[in-house]
């Protein structure tokens, strides 16, 4: 890949971000269609005026991107135009510029759905693991699967915020104390990214369960993922790969538009890179 002055510069942005494989994702695709642009992670810490100081530059250049952990719901609050999708989630993770201004979306919505999909889930019952920009995304997929949304997080008073927050998209709501009987489960927290981390709920505390799907992705699996194999459980599971690989996409055609992203391609670029 040559870079040169005419090169257009994108960027995801968050911290922590060297674990992101976005940047493995949309270079493939610009290769595969000789689209002269690079794509590259920055890490941009939540203190100080770090986030603002980015998205300007970003914006004055001409640049364009995604967001993640922990910066999408204070990007959405920073664009300058949003989508309907990205004002009703309040969570930006795409982001570019026309006319001298930044533009906000949420691909995420379209991950999510595509991803449980792909897994037999349209609507019926869903535990969310989390409260921050995530799991809006997977809010509003609900509210348009038209699924009962139960709501847990490590901090009751913030459940309960997180489902009357949902109520007001049209979901049924409902914070989630103990164990819950639901058809599918999605992680929206960061828990997964170290291998030591802790899983984000206890298989034991979800019953009837069909579909497990983990937001975050790694070699092999995430751990709860393998937790959930390994114990036998007859549960469809999946890391967070298919997600990334459909809001990729879906923001691939907001940087480039009237350009059909390459899917295969751009799955193929995170097969390879959760691989080796």
């Amino acid at each position: 890949m040559e870079i040169s002055a005419n090169t257009r510069l994108l960027a995801v942005i968050g911290d922590p971000v060297t674990h992101s494989l976005s940047p493995v994702m949309q270079n493939a695709a610009c290769r595969a269609l000789g689209i002269d642009a690079v794509y590259v992670a920055l890490r941009v810490p939540a203190r100080g005026n770090a986030l603002a100081t980015v998205l300007q530059a970003l914006t004055t250049t001409g640049g364009a991107g995604n967001v993640t952990v922990p910066h999408k719901e204070a990007v959405e609050r920073s664009v300058t135009r949003k989508t309907d999708l990205c004002a009703r989630a309040g969570a930006c993770n795409t982001f570019w510029t026309e006319n001298g201004v930044l533009v906000g979306d949420n691909t995420d919505v379209h991950g999510v759905r595509g991803a449980l999909g792909a897994l037999g889930v349209d609507g019926g019952r869903w535990l969310v693991v989390g409260t921050g920009g995530s799991a809006r995304a997977v809010a509003v997929a609900a509210a348009e699967a038209k699924a009962t949304l139960w709501v847990r997080s490590r901090h009751p008073d913030r459940a309960h915020q997180f489902a009357e927050w949902a109520k007001r998209l049209g979901v049924q709501a409902e914070p989630a104390h103990g164990p819950v009987e639901v058809d599918a489960a999605i992680n929206a927290t960061p828990l997964g990214l170290g291998e030591r981390d802790p899983l984000p709920i206890d298989p034991k505390d979800i019953r009837s369960l069909r579909v497990a799907l983990d937001l975050v992705y790694a070699p092999g699996g995430t751990r709860w993922v393998r937790t959930l194999r390994e114990r036998g459980a007859a549960v469809a599971a999946s890391d967070g790969r298919e997600v990334l690989v459909r809001q990729g996409a879906a923001a691939f055609v907001r940087f480039f538009p009237g350009t059909a992203a390459p899917v295969d391609v751009m799955r193929a670029a995170v097969e390879r890179a959760l691989r080796a």
